[in-house]
């Protein structure tokens, strides 16, 4: 049975953290968005959007470098808190890898007990697959194992769990490997050469995918009854202005990837005092 979150009181918050699938891209990465910069395209002023996410932010990168404790410092009773991670955690680098079954599960457990604690409101939230096709043109599971994993802190935890992930695997299948190129961060012929975009990208979106993306986190967030219905709205448009998504300058982009950190204690990190 699904839990129901809904609030008619004092407007609430939304705090979203997560990755580069995520973030809110600055201006001078357009036409690049992460879809939590989009989600608030389809909510009420009820809910605000904190986008919390930050670019190349694993579960366990973003918790111990401080950026779930801003979130915990920052965060109300009755807020939500999304937690969309899996997309890096991959990754071998020190620092950002974390094991599907392992510290991944671990950083998740935490961050969902810490909501808790803050009587906040988590929500999981399954990264979307990359755009990874083998020489059939079969779509890959390239990250199939974090969501696996994540789906297992969702039963462990009941926590309330967004399928972004089976989602996207059925748009990509849907669309065919040319037509998902049009949604993710391809640099175009007649684009500006000095635009923070690759000749290849099957892992970032452009506005229209991270907008498709968020359309679908926030109908989830209603029809799942996490939010009060009437807090979300506009799912039926398709047509935003670059005001409405809104790339914030790359200064201010900065300071508030800088700003939105805090100390972690050391009994609280994983692998310390539980």
């Amino acid at each position: 049975m699904t839990a129901m979150y809904g609030h008619e009181g004092p407007r609430r918050r939304m705090f979203v953290t997560g990755d580069s699938t995520v973030v809110t891209r600055s201006v001078d990465h357009l036409p690049m968005a992460g879809w939590g910069q989009t989600l608030g395209l389809f909510l009420t002023p009820d809910l605000e959007v904190v986008n919390c996410a930050v670019a190349r932010a694993s579960s366990k990168s973003f918790y111990d470098r401080g950026r779930f404790r801003w979130v915990l410092d920052q965060v109300s009773p009755g807020d939500y808190v999304l937690v969309c991670f899996g997309a890096t955690d991959w990754e071998p680098e020190k620092g950002l890898h974390a094991e599907p079954f392992e510290e991944y599960q671990e950083y998740l457990r935490q961050m969902v007990n810490l909501t808790r604690e803050a009587q906040a409101h988590p929500i999981l939230v399954l990264t979307h697959e990359r755009r990874k096709y083998d020489k059939s043109d079969n779509l890959l599971r390239f990250l199939a194992t974090y969501p696996m994993a994540m789906r297992e802190v969702a039963g462990e935890t009941a926590a309330p769990l967004i399928d972004l992930y089976d989602q996207s695997l059925e748009w990509w299948d849907e669309l065919g490997r040319d037509a998902t190129r049009e949604l993710f961060a391809y640099l175009k012929p007649y684009e500006n050469p000095v635009a923070n975009l690759k000749g290849r990208d099957d892992t970032h979106m452009r506005a229209p995918g991270a907008v498709e993306c968020a359309r679908f986190v926030a109908r989830a967030l209603r029809d799942q009854g996490l939010v009060p219905g009437h807090w979300v709205h506009g799912l039926d448009r398709y047509e935003f202005t670059t005001e409405e998504i809104g790339w914030p300058d790359a200064a201010t982009a900065d300071r508030l990837t800088k700003e939105r950190v805090a100390a972690v204690p050391e009994a609280a990190r994983i692998g310390g005092a539980k």
